[in-house]
């Protein structure tokens, strides 16, 4: 039974990168049995195909350029695949190092307003404010970008 275990981990880690709780709970959810699931998990991790780490990292850069997350949303998303804080923390720290924190948040924002440079109202004012938030970003930077583009 544990070779089958084995083989579904190695399957599901050849789709995308996984976290070792991510694993477990899948070949849990397909009825291994806890002493397959610790055997496959064990071999993963000692081929290297399960690293918490390599995935939040992963993670963090999906996260970061291609779903224009900021830092905070990036680190609950890492944490929230049963990734340590430790290493969530780690991994956001890396990948935000050789971002531009202002240049993310208007790129974000940009993206958002889909090519027009003003506000049009304070209710997209407010929305704004609310999702940027929602996504991560500082709330004091998040208003500074906002209050820039407000129509006077």
């Amino acid at each position: 039974m544990s070779h089958s275990a084995y083989v579904d981990g190695l399957k599901m880690l050849a789709r995308r990168e996984l976290s070792e709780a991510q694993v477990r709970q899948r070949l849990a959810r397909r009825g291994h049995s806890p002493d397959a699931i610790d055997q496959a998990i064990g071999r993963l991790r000692g081929e290297r195909a399960i690293d918490d780490d390599r995935t939040a990292q992963a993670i963090a850069r999906t996260e970061s350029s291609i779903h224009r997350r900021g830092e905070r949303r990036v680190r609950r998303r890492i944490e929230s695949a049963g990734i340590g804080a430790e290493t969530a923390r780690r991994a956001t720290e890396t990948v935000f190092a050789g971002i531009d924190p202002e240049g993310h948040l208007e790129a974000a924002l940009v993206r958002r307003l889909r090519g027009r440079l003003q506000i049009a109202d304070e209710s997209e004012f407010a929305r704004l404010y609310r999702y940027l938030v929602g996504q991560g970003f500082d709330p004091d930077r998040v208003l500074a970008h906002l209050e820039k583009r407000r129509a006077r």
